[in-house]
């Protein structure tokens, strides 16, 4: 059988920023296993697949270990394979998910995603996180992923993870997210999942379902910019909506192929 394969930098303006994700089109659903093998072997931080239902696009995705029920990279990614290079015809996507319908828009060169809404409320920190950090966080707070808040952008960036006893919680498909306010931007942060192959996600946009009303909260504003300070550098256009977030990016094509499996 042979696919359709791109691979897209998401949240970025440039080639070999933001975070990259494979889009993989399909006719027909195949076997889970074979779609986690794909995204193994893709060994990106996520894979997008797809099946075209007419007024929706079912729409799901894999890391190289787990089936998620949300990712905004990949998402983004997939509205901009069917934009740029599949020539779908309608500015507006609707993607059917296990995270209920989400729609994206193409305004000029963004993609506005259409999230829902995870404010965080305070929690404790597992000792064993708590451990595996280098800095120890100011706050704790917990929505499907840890939110650790942090002083200053300096601390964030400085964060080092102790693999080792990080791997030795599960948190299913979340995540500890690192946070703070940015020093020219509203707040950075940068995200870390347990047991993962990649340890550290370049950007997430599922991530900043929680980050934006929170930081909207304490800002005291709807329209947030952020930056997620990994080393390839994610930027985000966010807005709090209540019970919905917005978040906006940009995507650039990296590579169009072919994959061929039995």
């Amino acid at each position: 059988m042979e696919l359709d394969l791109y691979q897209i930098d998401s949240f970025t303006d440039q080639t070999f920023g933001g975070n990259p994700a494979c889009v993989v089109p399909l006719d027909k659903w195949l076997p889970k296993d074979i779609m986690l093998k794909i995204a193994k072997e893709n060994a990106v931080s996520e894979t997008a697949f797809f099946v075209d239902k007419g007024e929706k696009i079912h729409l799901r995705w894999f890391t190289p270990d787990i089936e998620m029920d949300l990712c905004g990279h990949a998402t983004l990614a997939a509205a901009h394979c069917l934009e740029t290079i599949l020539n779908h015809k309608n500015k507006k996507i609707i993607f059917e998910t296990l995270s209920g319908d989400l729609t994206v828009l193409l305004d000029k060169e963004f993609y506005k995603m259409d999230l829902p809404s995870r404010m965080p409320i305070a929690s404790d920190l597992p000792e064993v996180i708590e451990r595996s950090l280098n800095i120890k966080p100011k706050e704790v707070f917990r929505s499907r992923d840890y939110v650790l808040v942090y002083d200053n952008e300096t601390e964030v960036r400085n964060i080092k993870i102790d693999r080792n006893l990080f791997g030795q919680i599960n948190l299913g498909t979340g995540g500890v997210i690192v946070t703070a306010l940015g020093d020219k931007c509203d707040f950075v942060s940068r995200f870390f999942t347990p047991q993962a192959s990649i340890l550290e996600d370049p950007v997430t946009g599922s991530a900043h379902c929680s980050l934006t009303p929170f930081w909207a909260t304490r800002l005291n504003k709807k329209e947030l910019y952020a930056l997620q300070v990994s080393d390839r550098i994610g930027k985000l256009f966010c807005e709090d909506k209540d019970d919905r977030v917005v978040i906006s990016g940009q995507a650039k094509t990296y590579s169009i192929g072919k994959l061929w499996i039995e």
